[in-house]
């Protein structure tokens, strides 16, 4: 089992960049393909980035393609979101799951573990 928890949400103005960190405990975190989610207020939860186990394998959604870049350090058990070119659009809770797939899926219910979120706030 896996235990996330997220860090480095805060406000940032348009344009800017932000580094987001999940921070993983307990069993067989390597084994997991991890994602960043997000949900802005009255919104469905949106796949963001996600990274196979190995991290050789990355996928992103379209409107971060180029601004967001996920990774991972299994040494460290931690996953990563370097956000640059920040957009208000980009204003939500980002989650950090887990899941026991071979590469990232960008459907929540796949994943079996999520951390409690942390906000993000882009400024126009």
């Amino acid at each position: 089992q896996v235990q996330l928890v997220e860090s480095g949400g805060r406000l940032v103005q348009a344009g800017g960049s932000l580094r987001l960190s999940c921070a993983a405990s307990g069993r067989s975190f390597s084994t997991y393909a991890m994602s960043w989610f997000r949900q802005a207020p009255g919104k469905e939860r949106e796949f963001v980035g996600g990274i196979s186990w190995s991290g050789g394998s990355t996928r992103y959604t379209d409107s971060v393609k180029g601004r967001f870049t996920i990774s991972r350090d299994n040494a460290k058990n931690t996953v990563s979101l370097q956000m640059n070119s920040l957009k208000p659009e980009d204003t939500a809770v980002y989650y950090c799951a887990a899941g026991s797939l071979t590469g990232p899926s960008t459907m929540p219910k796949a994943y079996d573990y999520w951390g409690q979120g942390t906000q993000v706030t882009v400024s126009s």
